[in-house]
């Protein structure tokens, strides 16, 4: 049974890259060989997690990003994981247009709006193609593990919601009502992932106090519709729905920004400073320089 939040994440991505449907234990069932589409909101939630070789053994023949030139391949399904976003969504009706797949099987990182999911449906019946169609899912997995406890809310556009963005003396209220929400949607699908609701605490008068706010408002909003909500037993996993109830404790960077520039003592902090180290994965590059026969390294 999963117990960290990367390993809730890890059964989250697999049971989608298997039509949504519990991965079998036995290992016995061959996979269904399937295709696989994402965005680079997408790429990144799933690199750190699942290799190239886990990919293969869960059926995924192909991983291409949805924006780049992909041939049709009428014979085999795809799994999309994507931002709902106004660019995606026209990326993904043009596909339907042009039914590159057997079936479709969207999953959003996070909430799709009703709008956005309209136009999904609109280019499906003028294409011909609502039965291609096969499911779409909200995932709310708009987070990166990169421990088993330690998340990151967004590499990309990660300057968006940065410290910076939020603190900047011409930010106007609709820029910060933006940032709060996309920090808040984030945070959300961590408890819905892990399946709790958490105790929130926050000082007040700051940047904080409104992420706490509105992450409260949400998770009371969702626990109303006893129907919908994802923090019911018939929503959650057996074994995953825990009375333990985790506390959040919102800060603002403003109480100790001294600890931004502190650097501890491992290989860890080392590697991010010096190497500098992206999602877990490290690129360096091998440069070749020839040696000058009249130089101090002359021989």
């Amino acid at each position: 049974m999963a117990t960290s939040l990367r390993e809730k994440q890890i059964v989250a991505l697999k049971r989608m890259l298997n039509f949504n449907v519990n991965v079998s234990k036995s290992g016995n069932l061959e996979p269904q060989w399937k295709v696989l589409v994402y965005d680079r909101f997408g790429s990144d939630i799933i690199s750190p997690l699942i290799g190239v070789k886990e990919l293969r053994d869960l059926g995924v023949t192909l991983h291409l990003n949805l924006h780049s030139d992909r041939d049709a391949i009428p014979d085999v399904p795809a799994v999309y994981f994507v931002m709902p976003t106004e660019e995606n969504i026209q990326r993904i009706c043009r596909d339907l247009q042009n039914q590159q797949y057997e079936s479709f099987y969207l999953n959003f990182i996070s909430a799709i709006p009703r709008q956005r999911l309209e136009e999904i449906a609109n280019a499906a019946i003028h294409a011909n193609s609502v039965a291609q169609v096969s499911k779409v899912f909200d995932q709310y997995l708009n987070f990166i593990s990169l421990e088993d406890d330690m998340f990151t809310l967004r590499h990309q556009d990660r300057d968006s919601i940065s410290y910076y963005a939020i603190n900047r003396g011409d930010v106007k209220d609709t820029e910060m009502d933006q940032i709060m929400d996309t920090i808040v949607d984030s945070l959300f699908s961590v408890f819905v992932t892990l399946g709790t609701v958490p105790i929130i605490r926050s000082p007040r008068g700051n940047a904080a106090e409104m992420v706490a706010e509105k992450l409260d408002k949400k998770l009371r909003e969702n626990l109303r519709d006893a129907r919908n909500s994802f923090f019911t037993t018939d929503n959650i996993q057996a074994g995953q729905f825990s009375f333990q109830r985790p506390l959040l404790v919102v800060l603002d960077r403003n109480l100790d920004i001294a600890s931004m520039l502190h650097h501890t003592w491992t290989y860890q902090a080392l590697s991010h400073d010096v190497l500098d180290l992206k999602l877990n994965r490290v690129e360096i590059e091998e440069v070749n320089e020839a040696r000058s026969p009249t130089g101090p390294n002359a021989i």
